[in-house]
């Protein structure tokens, strides 16, 4: 008979959670090497004349799974002898290993319930290990093959990239914290983090600069667009002659399609003035392109436009920029100003214009990285520099952002703060004053209910009861129904009519209009009486009128409780004698409770008897 050790407890024992983070890391290289591999094999496969045989195909899938990681390749066998590097990144077949990291680091860092729980540093490295273990297999494979990975480029970018994707997975699965930074740290930085308000700001800033950077790759995937409609005929030429048989048009036709992020990168730069690079000495821009292309023979490059200096077309660009910098201010405005708080809980000017310029940095700084990113070499000599130029088109987009984006905002601000016309403002001061009934006239919880119902249904005579009403005006309210049109003009007759009903008139409009009872005679009586419970002659007036609209099926019970006596001629109209029956067993039951309190109050069991 065997017998269990015993557990040894998470906080002591966290190699097996480090463990099956580095098989996480494994495995996530693995399925994109994998996916990545099968979609060579099969293309090779289709091609009638394939130039090797499976291992060539293999050895090739991993050269292009390591470009996807922003390594650089080399091609050994060219015309001139002269290895080419290619280095070029199709930005969409990065799309798919940064998320299998980055969900592998995720999945890590968050395990299951009751499993052991790594620490974050921990969970980080071996997932990256992990990772890094594959791609470094990958590089060795690929050395005999058609392109094969430069071993300077393994630890920077790949491996960067690689580190990247796990830390922001890790980050992702300790709920995005902004902190706490390291202990090495300034103090003065530490403080300013740990703070709510820096952490809002903070977060504001990011969202803002990733709106900017998705409106610059949106806005330069449209110019690609219009210039490829333009050159369709050039684009078809250039695509039919890559290829003659279907395999190969299939192959071109992904090739084109992964390079689309790029093409939009491109034509960002463009907008954004500083162009890009169409070999070692030609640069297209705004202005004109300059030099001699070396352009080689693609579909997606047929969008380049031609020799010669710029006209209006080309000019037009630089609406991207500006629309990217008014995406900026607009989403940086909807934290500083929104519509559901009040005025005081506004950002001031100097903190709207800051918020501004840390997106308008952030939008920069990420548009650099992206546009080094989406260039590189394709060869020697003249293909030496393709794609934007990061070190100009970074500050590029950080100078249209600032300019343009700061004094948007802060007119936004402005436009969003101002008092007349915008009902949400007086809104929302009006929600926060308290109903409480006071003697100098403001509200009571009565007058708060009865603008409640006054707001969602209309009672005037041209309305129709149920509809909802629209609160645009500022200046509507109790004013309005006392006479006072408020800031807007004289007061609407409506609203005072519909003041001067009972509180309880928008629940006799409904019933009237659900049972049909909206007839000449109906009278809504009300539920929340505004007199006080024991005054006898509102009491009195309003059971009377409930007698009344029920048509004479109601009995003359007593409008008071029960021991009070009735005053003589306050009958109820017509009462039959089923009705004063009625008011004798009321009555009788009236002084039964009295005798019984009464005699609690003699034994002393309960209440004194009221004298």
């Amino acid at each position: 008979m065997t017998q269990r050790a015993p557990q040894v407890t998470a906080d002591r024992n966290r190699a097996p959670a480090l463990v099956s983070a580095l098989l996480r890391g494994v495995v996530a290289a693995g399925l994109g090497l994998g996916a990545l591999a099968v979609l060579v094999v099969v293309v090779w496969i289709s091609s009638p004349y394939p130039d090797s045989g499976p291992d060539g195909a293999l050895r090739s899938a991993a050269g292009i799974w390591l470009l996807a990681h922003g390594a650089g390749l080399v091609r050994p066998d060219t015309l001139s002898g002269v290895p080419a590097p290619v280095g070029v990144v199709p930005l969409l077949l990065a799309v798919g290993p940064l998320w299998l990291t980055h969900r592998a680091a995720r999945d890590a860092a968050d395990p299951e319930e009751g499993g052991p729980a790594p620490s974050r540093t921990g969970t980080f490295c071996a997932v990256t290990a992990g990772y890094l273990l594959v791609v470094a297999g990958a590089a060795a494979y690929a050395r005999g093959g058609a392109l094969r990975a430069d071993p300077d480029t393994l630890a920077f970018p790949a491996a960067v990239v690689v580190a990247g994707a796990a830390a922001a997975g890790v980050w992702t699965a300790a709920g995005r914290p902004l902190g706490p930074l390291p202990s090495w740290s300034p103090l003065a930085l530490q403080e300013a983090v740990a703070r709510t308000l820096f952490r809002d700001r903070a977060e504001a800033a990011c969202r803002s600069a990733a709106v900017g950077v998705a409106v610059l790759l949106g806005g330069g995937a449209l110019l690609v667009a219009v210039a490829l409609g333009r050159n369709a005929a050039v684009a078809q030429d250039a695509f039919l002659g890559l290829a003659g048989d279907w395999a190969g048009r299939i192959a071109v036709l992904l090739l084109a399609v992964a390079l689309v992020p790029n093409a939009a990168l491109w034509g960002a730069s463009y907008g954004l003035g500083p162009g890009f690079a169409l070999g070692a000495g030609a640069t297209a821009t705004p202005l004109g392109l300059d030099g001699a292309p070396a352009v080689p023979r693609f579909p997606l490059l047929a969008a380049v436009p031609g020799p010669g200096p710029g006209n209006w077309p080309n000019w037009a660009a630089a609406a991207v920029p500006v629309a990217a910098a008014l995406a900026v201010a607009w989403f940086t405005v909807r934290r500083a100003a929104p519509a559901d708080a009040p005025r005081a809980q506004a950002w001031s000017w100097r903190e709207t214009a800051r918020v501004t310029l840390l997106a308008a940095l952030g939008c920069g700084l990420a548009t650099a990285v992206l546009a080094a990113w989406a260039g590189g070499p394709l060869g020697t000599g003249e293909l030496s520099a393709f794609g934007p130029v990061w070190w100009l088109t970074g500050p590029a987009a950080f100078a249209w952002t600032a300019v343009i984006g700061v004094p948007a905002a802060l007119l936004l601000r402005l436009w969003r703060l101002r008092t007349p016309g915008w009902a949400w403002r007086r809104d929302v001061a009006d929600a926060q004053e308290s109903p409480a009934a006071d003697a100098d006239g403001r509200a009571t919880y009565e007058e708060a209910f009865e603008d409640e119902f006054e707001g969602a249904y209309e009672e005037d005579a041209g309305g129709v009861a149920g509809r909802p009403r629209r609160r645009w005006a500022p200046w509507r309210g109790r004013g309005a129904a006392d006479g006072d049109g408020g800031p807007g003009g004289p007061a609407d007759p409506a609203p005072a009519k519909a003041s001067a009903k009972a509180p309880g008139a928008a629940f006799g409009a409904q019933s009237g209009t659900v049972a049909g009872s909206d007839g000449p005679g109906f009278e809504p009586y009300d539920f929340l009486p505004t007199d006080p419970w024991h005054e006898k002659g509102a009491r009195e007036a309003r059971w009377a009128s409930l007698q009344r609209s029920s048509g004479g099926l109601m009995a003359d019970f007593p409008a008071g409780p029960a021991g009070l006596a009735e005053p003589a001629g306050t009958a109820g109209p017509a009462a039959s004698g089923a009705g004063r029956g009625a008011d004798g067993a009321a009555a009788k039951d009236a002084k039964a409770v009295k005798d019984t309190t009464d005699g609690q109050g003699a034994d002393g069991d309960g209440p004194a008897a009221t004298p």
